[in-house]
């Protein structure tokens, strides 16, 4: 696993030239940039503890255990129908030419208003997200709408992608995904 994520990250080192350095103006931006790198490594920890909190809040304020196991049985229900993760990434987004999926797997996708469960694709052309459930929402005419909550990113808009994990439970792996266009996708492993 170790040697997956180390081909992954990437780093960026944070310095400062001085034109005349002295040893404590070195010292200086070497105590700043360590306050720096904490600060944006807490912010990132706060984030990633928060997205876990929200699971665990759907879990425990969700639909009954019963409810939440139904509603895994029906996807993996509607997978076998299907006839595969293929067949269905092919059927919710279409299949794009010299287009092959990789990888599909469960997950949570991290929304404003709390994770989704569902699952993720990742092809050669793009990574993307389809709820597990239905959501409702109200049309303009105020009739109540279902639909699948689908997110689909070309690798092409992909700026640039972080795995993490929760440092208390290393179990707990997530992944931000941020488009050039700086809008960022927060995904956690069920």
């Amino acid at each position: 696993m170790k040697n997956q994520l180390a081909g992954q990250i990437i780093g960026i080192p944070v310095s400062r030239q001085n034109e005349n350095p002295s040893s404590s103006n070195t010292s200086l931006a070497l105590t700043h940039s360590k306050v720096d790198r904490k600060k944006k490594m807490n912010r990132h920890e706060k984030k990633a503890y928060n997205f876990v909190q929200g699971i665990r809040e759907h879990v425990r304020l969700g639909p009954k255990i019963s409810e939440t196991v139904k509603g895994k049985l029906s996807l993996g229900a509607r997978i076998l129908q299907l006839g595969g993760v293929k067949r269905v990434f092919k059927q919710i987004f279409g299949i794009g030419e010299g287009e092959k999926l990789l990888k599909a797997s469960q997950c949570y996708l991290s929304t404003t208003a709390g994770p989704l469960a569902g699952l993720l694709f990742i092809s050669t052309q793009r990574v993307a997200f389809c709820s597990e459930r239905s959501i409702k929402f109200s049309s303009p005419n105020g009739e109540l709408v279902r639909f699948h909550y689908k997110v689909s990113i070309p690798l092409r808009k992909v700026k640039r992608v972080d795995p993490s994990e929760n440092v208390k439970n290393p179990s707990q792996k997530y992944m931000e995904i941020v488009t050039v266009d700086n809008f960022d996708f927060w995904f956690m492993g069920s």
